[in-house]
């Protein structure tokens, strides 16, 4: 969460990552907690050479504790990613939008239909719309454990939903946004 605030203000411009193989290319785009990232450069570096004006730069109080910090095996590559802030998150504003045309329900429904189509559990996009809607910022595991569902995957498809900007999370759980109240009430689509 730091980090993404310090990608959007500006004083943090670089990220380091231990991998076993380059995880992402530059040009790519990320959802933050504070909008869009922009991956701008990937390079190979020596742990030890990192700086500790480099390591501030990744929101660290110094080098040490960055190298400190590197997830993974040490006889993983160490990348040092350039970042930079790309934008507002596009479904913010996507999941405020109640005003939905004809056009727009039956896009929804297409994409729903989908979705639903591609489970391995079935039908369920409707279904978890409507349980959202009526238990607001409830926990996630209550809410999966109401479906007989793991945590992780129930969790995954809800974050598909707030893609669509259906949903809103919560530091606590889930609510349906003013676009998904808007769709449940057009939609004839069947739980």
């Amino acid at each position: 969460m730091k980090a993404a605030a310090g990608v959007r203000d500006g004083s943090v411009t670089l990220a380091f990552r231990r991998w076993q193989r380059q995880d992402v290319k530059p040009g790519a785009v990320f959802t933050s907690s504070s909008g869009m990232v922009r991956v701008t450069a990937v390079d190979v570096v020596d742990p030890s050479a990192i700086t500790d004006e480099e390591a501030g730069l990744a929101g660290w109080r110094d080098a040490d504790r960055l190298r400190a910090a590197l997830a993974g095996e040490a006889d993983w590559t160490t990348y040092r990613v350039r970042v930079e802030w790309a934008g507002e998150d596009p479904r913010l504003a996507l999941r405020t939008s109640a005003d939905l045309t004809d056009a727009d329900v039956t896009d929804l429904d297409t994409r729903l239909e989908r979705l639903d189509r591609a489970s391995a559990h079935g039908r369920w996009t409707i279904a978890y719309l409507r349980l959202v809607q009526e238990h607001p910022e409830r926990r996630a595991p209550d809410l999966a454990e109401m479906v007989g569902r793991e945590t992780l995957p129930f969790k995954i498809d809800v974050r598909k939903l707030k893609n669509l900007g259906l949903t809103i999370s919560h530091r606590v759980g889930y609510k349906v946004s003013p676009r998904g109240a808007a769709y449940l009430a057009r939609t004839v689509r069947p739980d």
